[in-house]
């Protein structure tokens, strides 16, 4: 019989853990929820031995079945997780061997727990990264749509929080887009390094048993091999990769939500963003509060601590495998958690955003929007760029000394500022006209906004089809 209560490593050691010690040490708290991608990962390796003759075919899918039934009890909840046992590995290794008998004690041939939690972690977070991809798409798809249906609406671009000039409300919604576009190509990207399989090479140096390395990366989805087992065994890489990945997306939902935020208040009042992603005021009756933007303007510095906290816990790391890599999971967990969350909610909130496209026009309108095209057109009728700008400086300060917009004074009016100033100069001057003329790439034409968005779904199709 076994001993339920015997550490499977302890064979070493003379007196039994501290219990302080015991529970201060144990990762079974959190890394539970790698127990798929262990119960995957020990198929694979039990198949891999009985193919190269290690352990009979027979005993291998004793394995397999005890592993499948272990996995029905977790997901079931009926497995006792224990803090005796550490974590995850042991925990389901202790409830095989109580589930099969002894023949359950032949699965850890060939491996280590370092080469066995590599591997799980690099499983787990590749099932993360194809979810996050797939919301990041989701939002992007969003955004299109927008962009689409508002590729007329004007409101004022900013410098500074200043009215610099007008620009169309699709064309700001695919600039979020590109931001987002970065960050899909940089996940995916990472997605690369991350699937190769440390399966195989056990504590650091590799095992004398002719395991098929190749087999398992396989039959667990990986593109290949790491090449050295010490470095299979410690790298953390693709856990920071990932984190970096995350803190400059969280980074452009923060620029996003801000946004959303300024918009949404009474001083913008350029959209509603929907009762189901606001809140009220417990003392205030008329609030309405953005806080599904706010809340992601605050994770972001989760997101960002997470990926200092991981840089720091690898800096001064001899190799190979060292204890503190057990505080790898948490970081990285929230991380992913974080990201995923904030990325459904904006994927949910951007297509139902209500835009207010008259209090949009209207705060371009007040804002001498159009000062730069009024300089365009002075350098066009032969004024240089340097005089024309001061000419319309002057204009400008003449139009808030009498408070109104450049479009709304007399010709003769302007002609007092450049006698270059002729009647076709409030073709220039007007909203719709400024627009229309930046018609170029990247420009924020109505009729350029369209092109865009159409190429932008064809460039995130092709992402994903890559």
């Amino acid at each position: 019989m076994t001993d339920d209560t015997a550490k499977p490593w302890g064979g070493r050691f003379d007196e039994p853990t501290d219990a302080f010690v015991e529970a201060f040490t144990a990762s079974v708290g959190f890394d539970r929820r790698l127990y798929r991608e262990d119960i995957a990962g020990s198929i694979a390796h039990a198949r891999m031995l009985a193919d190269q003759g290690v352990i009979a075919a027979d005993e291998a899918e004793t394995i397999v079945a005890g592993l499948e039934a272990i996995r029905g009890r977790i997901e079931a909840g009926g497995f006792q997780w224990r803090v005796d046992l550490e974590d995850v590995h042991m925990n389901i290794e202790a409830a095989l061997t109580r589930e099969v008998g002894d023949v359950g004690k032949k699965l850890h041939t060939g491996r280590s727990r370092n080469d066995q939690v590599a591997t799980d972690l690099r499983l787990w977070l590749r099932g993360q990264v194809d979810a996050i991809a797939g919301e990041l798409a989701r939002l992007q798809r969003g955004l299109i749509e927008v962009a689409e249906r508002e590729a007329e609406t004007i409101l004022p671009g900013f410098t500074h929080l200043q009215t610099a000039q007008p620009v169309t409300f699709g064309h700001h919604m695919l600039a979020w887009f590109e931001m987002l576009h970065r960050d899909h190509q940089r996940l995916l990207d990472a997605r690369e390094r991350l699937n190769v399989s440390p399966l195989g090479v056990a504590a650091l140096a590799g095992t004398t048993y002719p395991v098929d390395r190749e087999a398992t990366a396989r039959a667990l989805g990986f593109d290949g091999v790491a090449a050295n087992s010490l470095d299979a065994v410690s790298d953390r890489d693709f856990a920071l990769e990932f984190c970096s990945v995350a803190a400059i997306c969280m980074t452009h939902l923060s620029r996003m939500a801000e946004e959303m935020v300024l918009w949404s208040s009474a001083q913008f009042d350029f959209v509603d963003l929907g009762d189901a992603f606001c809140t009220g005021s417990s003392i205030m009756p008329q609030k309405k509060n953005p806080d599904v933007p706010e809340l992601v303007r605050g994770k972001t510095g989760r997101v960002n601590g997470h990926l200092f906290a991981l840089l720091t816990l690898m800096k001064s790391q001899p190799l190979a495998y060292n204890k503190d890599n057990q505080e790898d999971k948490e970081p990285l967990f929230d991380a992913v958690d974080t990201l995923a969350g904030s990325l459904r909610a904006f994927a949910d909130l951007v297509p139902r955003m209500t835009v207010k496209a008259e209090n949009m026009r209207e705060a371009a309108r007040r804002g001498y929007a159009t000062a730069t095209d009024l300089a365009d057109y002075l350098v066009r009728k032969g004024v240089a760029f340097r005089d024309a700008h001061e000419v319309v400086g002057r204009a400008v300060r003449h139009g808030i000394s009498t408070g109104r917009d450049l479009g709304e004074m007399e010709l003769a009016e302007l002609q007092r500022f450049s006698d270059a100033i002729g009647a076709d100069v409030f073709e220039v001057l007007t909203l719709e006209g400024s627009v229309a003329a930046r018609d170029h790439i990247g420009g924020t034409a109505p009729a350029r906004v369209r092109i865009a968005a159409a190429e932008a779904r064809q460039r995130l199709e092709r992402l994903a089809a890559d």
